[in-house]
């Protein structure tokens, strides 16, 4: 009779708190000491709902096959290049067409004219077949920049060695992929990416900028840290700034371009 009032007693509390209020944290652990094969069905049912969470309710985006997502903003979708701008502020110079961006070699990198925070990127690239002659970073060499300044490398790194932290799928200078996902030249390559930015309380540093970064599906990195800018030469630098434009590089090489399209996070 004891054991029956006692844990009639419990559940008489656990289920006058959800009357009023979610079970606290002692009150969840407490419960955690029932013997829920003992509790009738009514009982259970009554003690999961401490733990359902009702809202606010998520907001539905639509995620068609093939498409980008609706709350979206697709970069090239316009059929122009009016989402973007060289980065002296000029008119976009590179070539558009049916949909594929190519680079147009030493004309410059290319920056969008929204500036971003925390971001989902995806973004697919192509690199030509013809290779002859071509080695290392110079076979095809570009760059998708977040925040106009942390770069993951753009590289035919199909069967085509060069250090590891310069890649495909790198983050340029600073952190390895952890594997090579590459498809081989003229195939389509994906890029999908969140991004984290770093944030700056004046010129202090109040967190560090984070990267996930899938190539083809496969993941390259795990919520990386970013140590600072990307530089070609020497250590990175921690530079303060806010929210900044997404760019390509161009590297000289016609790399190509196409359904890009970013979700502000």
């Amino acid at each position: 009779m004891g054991n029956f009032l006692s844990r009639t007693t419990l559940i008489g509390s656990m289920l006058a708190a959800l009357a009023s209020a979610a079970l606290s944290s002692a009150e969840l652990t407490h419960a955690a000491d029932v013997d829920y094969s003992k509790l009738s069905d009514a009982e259970r049912i009554e003690l999961s709902r401490a733990t359902e969470v009702w809202g606010p309710e998520p907001r539905v985006v639509e995620a068609r096959v093939g498409a980008a997502p609706s709350d979206a903003i697709e970069l090239l979708a316009s059929g122009d290049l009016d989402a973007w701008e060289s980065v002296s502020g000029d008119s976009a110079p590179w070539m558009l067409e049916n949909g594929v961006l190519t680079v147009k070699p030493a004309s410059g990198d290319i920056r969008t004219r929204q500036s971003f925070c925390d971001v989902q990127l995806h973004l697919e690239w192509r690199t030509p077949t013809v290779v002859a002659g071509m080695a290392g970073q110079q076979r095809y060499n570009s760059g998708v920049m977040l925040q106009d300044r942390y770069e993951i490398q753009i590289l035919d790194s199909y069967r085509n060695p060069t250090y590891a932290n310069g890649q495909a799928g790198a983050l340029y200078k600073q952190v390895p992929p952890l594997v090579n996902a590459m498809r081989p030249p003229g195939e389509w390559q994906s890029y999908d990416i969140i991004f984290t930015a770093p944030r700056f309380d004046g010129e202090a540093l109040v967190s560090k900028g984070y990267l996930t970064v899938l190539h083809n599906g496969v993941l390259l990195h795990n919520h990386v840290e970013i140590q600072g800018t990307t530089e070609w030469i020497g250590p990175p630098k921690v530079v303060p700034h806010g929210c900044a434009p997404l760019r390509l590089q161009d590297h000289g090489n016609p790399v190509s371009f196409r359904n890009i399209w970013v979700r502000e996070l």
